[in-house]
């Protein structure tokens, strides 16, 4: 299935001709496409037909069309944060894909019945986390893989909002994947030689579109043991952040954010680059007591030498540098006396106390 478009010379030619054939219709499934090469998931003799718009196999490794995955991931709508199900996950190439668009607060899991394969994903999967310069452009949800059949779930398996599936579902089965959805969620397979887009809008209503025609081999049928029981395949269960993880995307987000130095330095004089380090000059706190009608108001009084009001001193030298003054500080225990109820006598004695 495939060629539907021409061929690219490398993986952005290959994307340029999914967006002019409109495959690619939005900017964040154009993004994750671009940053995930077709062809490192290709064995080194194939690479040559990476960027042809044809689905490629080998033994067991086996990847659809450019124009399927398009397909598929403009059809599942996903938002960062959800939680995918990718059953047939294959080399792990779409699974990457969906990962950069899920974020770090998402859930990613694949279901491959080869166990070789799911080697050849992992393999795949930590070349792109050590070496593709989009990881670090990117807050990335893992891909998590499990060896078995998907049609033996276990029950008590969790729904999730998307959930694809790479093999051809037979009519008998169409039940079973639907309930592997949330309310709200959306699944896309081959069912009866169409790609289909099914959509959960109740416990028990969905909505379905055919996308376009395919042609997938079909699912492979549970296996089943002398008894006549099948295995059930017990699913990853949510993945709780660490305070370290959390920490580490904070920062990420943050390095990512900063803007970077103009590597044209020639308006920088010899004196910028030399000038001497301003140092922190030690701080002192102070309390004050005020007495007022007999009333004590026992309130800690803003100080500029405050460790807790700390000013850098290369601000306070820019200031000084450019003239300015800073606004003296101000009185909240006065603005706080005179919000009190009192007499017009208390008040202005209030006033004359408190300047």
């Amino acid at each position: 299935m495939g060629g539907a478009v021409s061929a690219g010379e490398d993986n952005d030619d290959l994307i340029d001709n999914l967006l002019d054939s409109h495959y690619i219709r939005s900017d964040w499934v154009e993004n994750a496409f671009r940053a995930v090469d077709r062809a490192n998931y290709y064995l080194d003799e194939y690479k040559e037909i990476a960027y042809k718009d044809l689905a490629w196999k080998h033994g067991n490794i086996h990847l659809s069309a450019p124009c399927i995955y398009s397909e598929v991931m403009e059809s599942l709508e996903l938002q960062a944060g959800q939680s995918f199900l990718n059953l047939g996950s294959g080399t792990g190439y779409l699974s990457t894909m969906v990962g950069l668009i899920l974020g770090p607060f998402g859930m990613n899991h694949g279901v491959e019945i080869h166990p070789d394969v799911i080697e050849f994903a992992k393999e795949k999967l930590d070349q792109f986390i050590r070496t593709s310069d989009s990881f670090d452009k990117f807050d990335f949800c893992e891909p998590s893989f499990v060896a078995g059949n998907c049609l033996e779930i276990a029950l008590e398996s969790l729904a999730y909002d998307r959930v694809y599936c790479g093999a051809g579902v037979q009519k008998e089965h169409e039940e079973y994947m639907k309930n592997l959805l949330k309310v709200g969620g959306i699944l896309v397979m081959p069912l009866e030689e169409k790609l289909t887009k099914i959509t959960r809008t109740g416990l028990t209503s969905w909505e379905t579109k055919k996308i376009l025609a395919v042609s997938f081999a079909p699912l492979v049928q549970p296996s089943k043991m002398i008894t006549g029981r099948r295995h059930p395949l017990h699913l990853p269960p949510p993945n709780v952040r660490s305070l370290q993880e959390l920490a580490r995307f904070a920062i990420r987000k943050h390095i990512r954010n900063i803007p970077k130095r103009p590597s044209n330095l020639r308006n920088v004089t010899p004196h910028d680059l030399h000038k001497p380090r301003l140092r922190r000059s030690r701080r002192h706190q102070k309390e004050t007591i005020d007495f007022l009608d007999q009333d004590v108001f026992d309130s800690r009084t803003p100080n500029p030498f405050d460790d807790n009001n700390n000013y850098d001193d290369v601000e306070e030298a820019q200031r000084v540098v450019n003239g300015t003054k800073s606004d003296p500080p101000v009185n909240f225990l006065r603005k706080k006396i005179l919000s009190l109820p009192a007499s017009s006598r208390s008040s202005e004695m209030l006033s004359t106390l408190l300047p």
